[in-house]
């Protein structure tokens, strides 16, 4: 008996299942077509979880800079350090983000 790893949630299961007990994913009964549908179907999860998140870093970017410059805080005040720390850590959020996109977009094909 070996230990295969299972086409849906890539944990290791025997290689004698006919379903993994991790996700029901019926190993024996799957033939190519739908392992690649499955792959495929994980890769746009990620790949629209990985664009929320790009979402919620601008969200974040766009209420420190609204704090930042209509809130009406002068330069040093606690209000305006917070702003520009929401800002600075939405905006790498953003670009770390937008990296991790295009890694995942090219090293799936």
């Amino acid at each position: 008996m070996a230990l295969i790893e299972c086409p849906s949630c890539n944990k290791k299961i025997s290689d004698k299942a006919e379903t993994c007990s991790h996700c029901a994913f019926g190993v024996k009964a799957a033939d190519a077509d739908d392992i690649l549908r499955k792959q495929k179907l994980k890769h746009f999860n990620k790949l629209r979880g990985l664009q929320n998140q790009s979402m919620l870093a601008i969200l974040l970017f766009v209420t420190g800079f609204g704090f930042m410059f209509w809130g009406g805080a002068q330069p040093g005040d606690l209000q305006h350090n917070l702003a520009m720390g929401t800002c600075t850590l939405g905006f790498v959020w953003y670009a770390v983000n937008r990296v991790r996109i295009v890694i995942a977009k090219r090293f799936s094909q």
